[in-house]
């Protein structure tokens, strides 16, 4: 990209504030797109700009925009020289894009160190791992019946209807919304879920309110910081299947993937935040066809600018809690504030010696656990707090005993003050404070984001409404990639095509 001066075309076109019909033609036919924004360089933005790279070919340019950090949400923080997961951190077995990813960029999985969880009720433990598996299984069953059979079966059925959207993408299907996509997997049902409490749902299993009391809720608090009304789908596709055991990450930080996508994408990453989008409508009267583009203005560290582009993704979160900073001008009609919030939650990563009398250990040497999750118990400021381990792991690591000081990483609503620091930890060295506002506050708003904003105009993050986490992210990518791709091209067969089972099962 030249510098912050507007393209040629800017001054010759005939600029109108409104775009007009949405189903007028957006460029000459059969020529392909010149330009295309991405706005933000999280998983999302980077997934994105890889997949537009894929089906619209080497010629194209696309810029990302980024004003903070490569890798958004997925960003580390330095304890006594190494690195540490301060955002998200754990990718399940299934997540098929994630892994390929991994593999096209020759990155490493992370070597897992195992370490056995407890759940604590502000008293005493209520629950904990054990070395025996079958010990571990009788115990669940003790306490809780049949609770956790029939919980697993049903997080593996709604995965099982999940995974055929890497069968629809592959054979380059798209879908114009969340609600489309979703009930392409699992009908209705999957779209009731995002809409009825997590609760509702597992009661209605035959689910026990102890087992969701002492089991459910204190995932929900580590995953998601919030209680079991949130959303059944949020809860079954995303996060209590990633409270199973087969997890992993990238060896040297989850955000390597983003920067490596980029770079494998060969985008323009441009360090400015976008101010403003608005659309350009103009009429080529000696070819008798309309150009639609939209212009972009941005802040970087040299100055103000603005670019025009012919499709423009943005991948980053538009509600007003999350702060932007990116408005829509001259658009007709004008564009509402999208609804809703994010959820404030705060990762403390904390060098020091945890205090295990808190959890009933007064000895440190006797207390076994990696990892302890909360139950929702009003008296406790924290949600979780867990030894961590540094993004790279050479061969002769091992996990620090409670009794030596380590690295723990604490989940809370609020950033924890001093007394609540020294509550949990006999000593520290050093607290290092990241507030995200992680994911969306599950209830504030009825309904989904749109993908389309307009024509050429996309929006990824809507899909964290049905569940967020980077695979769903990579979804809704490889999905905008591809709406993006059919909507230029006027393939509409490809877009919300329904009984897709069927229909590729015809195409074999």
């Amino acid at each position: 990209m030249g510098g912050f001066q507007l393209p040629l075309i800017a001054v010759v076109l005939t600029v109108c504030s409104a775009v007009g019909n949405p189903e007028t033609p957006a460029h000459e036919d059969g020529a392909p797109p010149s330009r295309i924004a991405v706005v933000g360089a999280g998983i999302g933005g980077s997934a994105t700009a890889h997949f537009l790279r894929q089906h619209f070919g080497p010629e194209v340019q696309v810029d990302v925009f980024e004003k903070g950090e490569v890798g958004g949400r997925l960003a580390t923080v330095t304890v006594n020289h190494n690195e540490y997961e301060s955002g998200g951190s754990i990718i399940h077995s299934l997540n098929l894009h994630m892994q390929e990813f991994v593999k096209q960029l020759g990155l490493k999985y992370r070597r897992n160190v195992a370490g056995k969880t407890a759940v604590f009720n502000s008293e005493e433990v209520i629950l904990e791992e054990t070395d025996w598996y079958l010990l571990d299984l009788f115990r669940l069953w003790w306490r809780y019946g049949i609770s956790f059979i029939r919980l697993q079966m049903w997080v593996e059925e709604i995965m099982e209807k999940f995974m055929r959207i890497y069968k629809y993408q592959a054979h380059g299907y798209a879908f114009s919304s969340v609600e489309e996509l979703l009930d392409s997997l699992g009908g209705s049902g999957f779209i009731n879920m995002t809409r009825r409490p997590l609760s509702d749902s597992l009661l209605e299993l035959g689910v026990s309110q102890r087992f969701i009391d002492e089991v459910i809720a204190p995932v929900m608090r580590v995953n998601y910081g919030q209680n079991v009304s949130i959303p059944a789908f949020v809860a079954g596709a995303v996060s209590l299947a990633g409270a199973q055991n087969n997890l992993w990450a990238v060896e040297g930080g989850n955000k390597q993937v983003c920067s490596g996508l980029l770079k494998m994408a060969n985008a323009n990453l441009l360090k400015a935040q976008v101010t403003s989008i608005s659309p350009l409508h103009s009429a080529i009267k000696k070819e008798k066809w309309e150009l639609l583009q939209y212009q972009l203005n941005f802040t970087a560290a040299s100055g103000v600018g603005s670019e025009l582009y012919d499709i423009v993704v943005l991948a980053t979160p538009l509600q007003a809690s999350v702060g932007s900073g990116l408005q829509f001008q001259d658009f007709a009609p004008p564009f509402d504030e999208l609804p809703g919030s994010y959820h404030g939650t705060v990762a403390t990563i904390v060098h020091g010696y945890l205090n295990t009398s808190f959890f009933g250990f007064p000895d440190p040497r006797l207390f076994p656990f990696a990892s302890v999750l909360t139950t929702e118990t009003p008296s406790l400021f924290f949600n979780s707090v867990a030894s961590v381990c540094p993004v790279n792991i050479s061969a002769g690591f091992r996990r620090k005993q409670p009794q030596e000081a380590g690295v723990y990483k604490v989940f809370s609503p609020q950033s924890l003050d001093k007394s609540q620091l020294k509550t949990l930890f006999r000593s520290y060295y050093s607290a290092q404070v990241t507030e995200w506002q992680a994911y969306p506050h599950y209830g504030s708003s009825q309904g989904l984001p749109p993908v389309e904003l307009h024509p050429n105009l996309y929006y990824l993050n809507g899909i964290e409404w049905a569940g967020s986490a980077m695979e769903m992210s990579s979804v809704a990518a490889k999905n905008i990639a591809l709406l993006a791709y059919h909507r230029w091209n006027k393939q509409t067969d490809m877009v919300d095509q329904k009984d897709l089972m069927h229909r590729i099962k015809t195409e074999l």
